[in-house]
């Protein structure tokens, strides 16, 4: 019997950061974000998330509460396990807003896997095969604060430790070699421009650090300059990671055309959700690629989404969960666990096996 969509609350979820996050595209005191849940005729409630983030896909709490709307009416009475139909009536309300439908689209993929009598992972035809383990990350800032906040994250037991740079050449090699020479060389660094070199501070950086143990270069240089990524992924001693310049397959496909980076960064709010990125990674095992699963500053609601998208394919090697541990609330039932050293458990109950404590205000 066909079930359908009777019920859709959107509401804002602001939480305070226990301090300051910190990129070469601005400063993060607050998650923003917004909590999706949806109910259909037999009584199954499925929830989703987004964090809206404005330098990155361009939303923000306000507008995807008001699109939210949009997309809420014209999803009213639809069946909610015919996710594709789902996805392309959002897509014709209103083109791109990826981080709000992508909150829908974790609702709508929490209730066909709860109907499908199977955890999300299992829906997506994964297994819970492999011990997901997320990084930390230092905020940028002056080096001797960033080499005192990564001993920290050595100290808490965590083996990864991402580092956002995105300054000068001078200011961030000095930052990469203070960290480097501060913690254990065993402890891979993993370092994250968000777009903020040049072309010529790129390759006056990559190239320098060979046998640093550095597992990769996040989005080097600017979104909109990914013709010059080939130019810079060939003199980088690095591998190199697209994240904003990859936010769906058919950007994966031309980077891959233009050989233009080694690995790719999976955002369920860069990608409207898990049916894209379900895509894009497809594709990366077509062609041998690693995978990455990492999100904004979403709650563990949100991120136990994500961490469920990355037991769905072996070729998902690494996970940027810790935003999470960031937040001085967790208004999250149910949902991933942390372990000591950033180890991540997934539940094993019907669907996402996450909900929010308080969902009406």
């Amino acid at each position: 019997m066909q079930d359908s969509i009777t019920k859709i609350e959107l509401i804002p979820l602001r939480i305070k950061l226990k301090k300051p996050f910190v990129i070469s595209l601005g400063r993060v005191d607050y998650a923003e974000n917004v909590a999706v849940r949806i109910e259909t005729q037999s009584g199954i409630t499925g929830f989703g998330e987004c964090c809206p983030f404005r330098s990155i896909n361009g939303e923000s709490m306000e507008t995807a509460m008001i699109v939210g709307k949009y997309l809420s009416d014209v999803l009213i009475g639809l069946d909610p396990v015919d996710i594709d139909g789902c996805i392309t009536r959002m897509g014709l309300v209103i083109f791109g807003n990826r981080s709000i439908k992508s909150a829908f689209d974790i609702a709508l993929h929490d209730i066909a896997a709860q109907m499908a009598g199977l955890p999300l992972y299992a829906f997506l035809g994964g297994n819970n095969n492999k011990q997901l383990v997320t990084d930390y990350t230092v905020s940028f800032g002056p080096p001797a604060g960033m080499v005192e906040e990564a001993i920290s994250i050595v100290e808490q037991g965590f083996r990864a430790i991402k580092i956002k740079v995105g300054g000068t050449l001078e200011d961030d090699l000095m930052r990469i070699n203070k960290i480097r020479n501060s913690v254990d060389s065993s402890i891979p660094l993993r370092l994250d421009a968000n777009q903020g070199w040049s072309v010529e501070t790129a390759i006056g950086v990559l190239p320098t650090l060979e046998g640093m143990n550095i597992d990769f270069c996040e989005e080097p240089i600017a979104r909109w300059d990914f013709m010059n990524l080939p130019k810079v992924r060939q003199a980088s001693a690095v591998p190199i990671m697209s994240d904003e310049s990859c936010c769906d397959h058919h950007d994966l496909e031309r980077l891959i055309g233009l050989n233009a980076c080694d690995y790719i960064n999976i955002k369920l709010g860069k990608s409207g959700g898990i049916h894209t990125a379900m895509k894009m990674i497809r594709l990366a095992e077509k062609h041998g690629m690693k995978v990455q699963v990492g999100g904004f500053v979403e709650s563990r609601l949100g991120f136990t989404a994500s961490a469920h998208l990355a037991l769905a394919s072996d070729c998902v090697t690494w996970c940027d969960f810790d935003t999470p541990l960031m937040l001085e609330e967790d208004p999250v039932e149910g949902g991933i666990v942390y372990g000591f050293g950033g180890m991540v458990t997934v539940p094993e109950g019907l669907g996402l096996g996450a909900g929010f404590r308080l969902i009406s205000r």
